[in-house]
């Protein structure tokens, strides 16, 4: 039973990817991130994700705040951030992300204020929805963890007979 549990939670979890992929949200370099992990790191890809989350939240109110200024004129600083998001996002396979950063950076080129805002808003919601999905696909996959090493004590009897049964009697 137990197994079908961790089984299911892996096809939960391929599930997920598969959609985020589907969807353009993710790209080939999350799967490369993904195959650094081993059991030396086991939350290497959380964590990784968990840092690009915390700069990222700190670009967006950067950009925010420029934008809010009404004598805002400073497109060289807001390019410097942008270029920092887009590097980031492509480094965790955030593919969605890294396209509006290159249409915002675009408005930005421009001086278009609100192309850029619009591109900001874009930018938030898109940021988001990857934050969530990405927080769901980690709790998946602790939970796949935790059923996998988990034993109860009726499992851990019926390995022990199990075990007991394949030893070969010595008389």
């Amino acid at each position: 039973m137990l197994g079908l549990s961790v089984e299911r939670l892996r096809a939960d979890m391929n599930r997920l990817l598969a959609l985020l992929f589907h969807q353009g949200v993710l790209d080939e370099q999350f799967l490369q991130l993904q195959q650094l992990q081993d059991e030396s790191s086991p939350n290497f890809v959380s964590e990784v994700v968990n840092i690009y989350f915390h700069e990222s939240e700190k670009l967006l109110r950067n950009l925010r705040a420029l934008l809010v200024d009404k004598e805002f004129s400073d497109y060289k600083k807001m390019g410097t951030h942008l270029n920092q998001f887009m590097g980031s996002s492509s480094s965790i396979g955030a593919q969605r992300i890294r396209n509006v950063c290159v249409a915002f950076r675009a408005a930005s080129d421009q001086n278009n204020r609100p192309g850029c805002i619009r591109a900001l808003e874009l930018l938030e919601y898109e940021y988001c929805y990857l934050k969530n999905k990405l927080h769901e696909l980690f709790q998946i996959e602790q939970q796949r963890i935790l059923a996998a090493t988990v034993r109860y004590p009726m499992q851990q009897q019926h390995h022990q007979q199990q075990q007991q049964q394949q030893q070969p009697n010595n008389p």
